[in-house]
């Protein structure tokens, strides 16, 4: 059977800003301009020849036909990422890129990374520092630890000790990223040591600073 479906992009800009109820700030998670991200949309509507969005002045609001579009298009995206995972055979790892600020002190991480390669260990992490927002909203990374608080629209600035987490909010509710800030707070506990062996923590030196002997090792 052949499916008529409409462009990817366009699927996830609409429900970008469905969920944010902003062109803005859904541009912002999705690393574009928020004109892009209302062409998107528009084409979308025109595709399918409904209206999706009521625009108001500074603001946008679903019609009820794209609300009930909403739940669905979650649906299939959710499902899109499970049968992807359950693709991957046992051993094959997914890779978690963590930038950290400059300034902040990663002598703390050690453990807590420990906490974090038991709980996931499908997942392997490569750090990269010095790393910021200018790194994460070009997609150079996944999420960034800073020293200081920053916010930036479409993004979960969430406080740790002696540091906060910055990520896009498309993924800071998925496993990965919810089980690295549990650790990252000190919520897991560091189980005895098995045979298994976890995947490697990678260092990377960030483009502004030239590469340092790794900070850490677990």
């Amino acid at each position: 059977m052949t499916y008529l479906l409409p462009p990817l992009n366009a699927l996830r800009a609409f429900e970008a800003a469905a969920r944010h109820l902003s062109f803005k700030q859904a541009a912002h998670e999705l690393h574009v301009t928020a004109g892009a991200v209302s062409q998107q949309v528009r084409l979308l509507e025109e595709r399918l020849g409904v209206q999706l969005f009521e625009r108001r002045t500074r603001q946008v609001v679903l019609t009820s036909v794209g609300e009930t579009y909403l739940t669905q298009i979650r649906q299939a995206f959710r499902c899109l990422a499970d049968a992807t995972a359950e693709l991957k055979p046992d051993g094959v790892t997914s890779m978690l890129h963590i930038g950290v600020h400059g300034s902040f002190v990663v002598d703390g991480l050690r453990t807590r990374l420990a906490r974090f390669r038991q709980a996931q260990p499908q997942v392997a992490i490569r750090l990269s520092q010095p790393a910021g927002l200018h790194e994460l909203l070009e997609g150079k990374v996944d999420v960034v630890i800073a020293e200081r608080v920053q916010r930036c629209p479409g993004h979960r600035c969430e406080p740790l000790e002696g540091g906060f987490l910055i990520g896009p909010l498309g993924t800071a509710d998925c496993r990965e990223i919810e089980t690295l800030r549990s650790c990252l707070l000190g919520h897991v506990e560091l189980e005895p040591p098995t045979t298994t062996k976890a995947p490697p923590v990678v260092n990377t030196a960030g483009p502004a600073r030239r590469p340092s002997k790794p900070f850490f090792s677990v």
